[in-house]
């Protein structure tokens, strides 16, 4: 393994982004023939095959993974040395890979904008995706931080808190409950939900809340792929969903969506900052985190209440 080369792994990490080997060298504006001698040079030095060739593209096998795994930490460690070098220079320079689940998306940009005012020399590359999309870009050392509603279990990580995250359940504004106060559990449990896929943050947290409601867990509604999917089937008349509060600021500001008075709504849950634990902070992470700290509870969506002055919590 002596032989190995900072370009070999740098083709190798291309092929399992793109798949393929003319896209990974699109993206490292090489040919498709450098490609192909990288990896045939790499597979020879290992002695064993890194890829399977599958009609849906390249593969990684057994060996590939590990190998893989190697040249993600070696592109991390350089990636740091760069940082760290920029720090000496001096100047509050370098650049942060952010990652942000797809309903961050709604403050992520004015988050952005609000540090680049502060730090015009740090640049940021936003990531949006899934909480698995999210969760499988820091497993790759794809972002430095994520921004998520709940850390990941399967992955060691540092986590802070750095803003409240209420979710709700919404309705069409002229919906027969709209206007009633206190609804049930065993009320809302008979409306036609419209759910986020399996595993996602805003899907578990409703299948906590009707665990008691076991009728309801086996069928618990019509999944869509996306928050704003979500909210035009609920305009449409569709059904009810349980969303994000940061999510619908437009549409109560319209007057489209209305939050409904669901006794033990809205469930309060929390904003954290995730990064690897096996990587240390360079100084780009270490500024964007200490202002998401101080100030990133600012630029959050503000989401005007629907329900009586009593607290929720008060209600059960």
């Amino acid at each position: 393994m002596k032989n190995l080369t900072i370009r070999q792994l740098r083709s190798l990490i291309a092929i399992e982004r793109t798949q393929k080997i003319s896209s990974a060298a699109k993206e490292l504006g090489l040919t498709g023939p450098a490609i192909t001698l990288q990896l045939k040079q790499l597979e020879e030095e290992v002695g064993l095959p890194l890829f399977d060739r599958t009609p849906e593209g390249m593969r990684p096998t057994a060996a590939g993974r590990r190998v893989l795994e190697a040249a993600h930490s070696v592109q991390e460690r350089l990636y740091m040395l760069d940082e760290e070098l920029t720090a000496f220079k001096g100047g509050q320079r370098g650049t942060l890979r952010l990652g942000a689940v797809s309903t961050a998306k709604y403050f992520a940009p004015r988050l952005i904008a609000a540090f680049k005012d502060r730090h015009p020399a740090i640049q940021i590359e936003l990531f949006v995706g899934n909480r698995a999309e999210t969760i499988g870009a820091l497993h790759k050392h794809s972002v430095d931080i994520a921004l998520m509603g709940r850390p990941p279990a399967d992955l060691k990580v540092k986590a802070s808190v750095f803003g409240d995250h209420p979710l709700v359940i919404i309705a069409p504004s002229d919906h027969h409950l709209s206007s009633r106060r206190e609804i049930t559990k065993s009320e809302i449990a008979a409306e036609e939900f419209l759910v986020r896929e399996s595993g996602s943050g805003t899907r578990i947290s409703l299948e906590i809340f009707f665990a008691d409601v076991p009728t309801k867990l086996d069928n618990l509604g019509t999944e869509m792929g996306s928050n704003e999917t979500i909210k035009q089937a609920v305009m449409a008349g569709l059904g009810v969903a349980f969303i994000s509060a940061h999510t619908i600021e437009q549409e109560l500001q319209l007057g489209r969506l209305a939050i409904l008075d669901v006794v033990g709504m809205p469930i309060r849950r929390q904003w954290f900052s995730v990064s690897r634990a096996d990587r240390a902070q360079s100084p780009a992470m270490g500024v964007f985190q200490e202002f998401l700290t101080q100030q990133g509870p600012r630029y959050l969506p503000i989401t005007p209440r629907t329900y009586p002055a009593e607290s929720v919590s008060n209600r059960r």
